[in-house]
C-alpha cells in the first residue's frame, strides 16, 4: 500500500475537483449503482496518471457539454478494498490503473485502459471522454 502522504495530494486534485472519494466496497456499490451516468476513475501514482489521466479527465468534464451526472474515484494501491470492487464493475476488462470508466445506470458503457493512456496527451484523453459523454449523458 502506497503512503499517505503520496496519495493524499493525488487524491485531491479530483476530490477537490468535485469527484466522490470511494474509499470502501460499499460506496463503491452505493455509487455505481446509482441511477444516470457515473464516471469512475481508478486513480494511481503512475506517471501516466499524473501527466495525462487526471489532467484528461479534468479537462473532459470542465469542456463538456453533457457531463457525467456523477463523478468518482477510487485509488489503486491505496483504496485496496474499494478499486478490487470497482473493478467487479468493469468486467470483463482485466485490472488496469489509471483506468477510466464510464457507466449507466451501473452499466459500463465507455473503457479508457492503461494503454489507452500511456503514450497519449491530456487532450487525447478529454477528447476521447468529451464524444463518451455526447453519446451517453444527457
Amino acid at each position: 500500500m502506497y503512503p499517505s502522504d503520496i496519495v493524499l495530494p493525488m487524491k485531491a486534485e479530483l476530490t477537490s475537483n468535485g469527484f466522490s472519494d470511494l474509499n470502501t466496497p460499499d460506496s463503491v456499490d452505493q455509487a455505481l449503482k446509482q441511477t444516470g451516468t457515473t464516471l469512475l476513475v481508478i486513480n494511481s501514482v503512475c506517471g501516466c496518471s499524473a501527466g495525462t489521466a487526471r489532467p484528461g479527465v479534468l479537462r473532459a468534464v470542465a469542456m463538456a457539454s453533457k457531463k457525467p451526472d456523477h463523478l468518482t474515484t477510487s485509488f489503486a494501491g491505496y483504496d485496496l478494498d474499494a478499486v478490487k470492487q470497482a473493478r467487479t464493475y468493469l468486467l470483463p476488462y482485466p485490472p488496469s490503473s489509471p483506468s477510466i470508466a464510464l457507466l449507466k445506470d451501473g452499466q459500463l458503457v465507455h473503457m479508457i485502459e492503461r494503454h489507452m493512456i500511456e503514450g497519449r496527451s491530456a487532450d487525447m484523453i478529454a477528447a476521447n471522454l468529451i464524444a463518451a459523454f455526447e453519446q451517453h449523458c444527457n
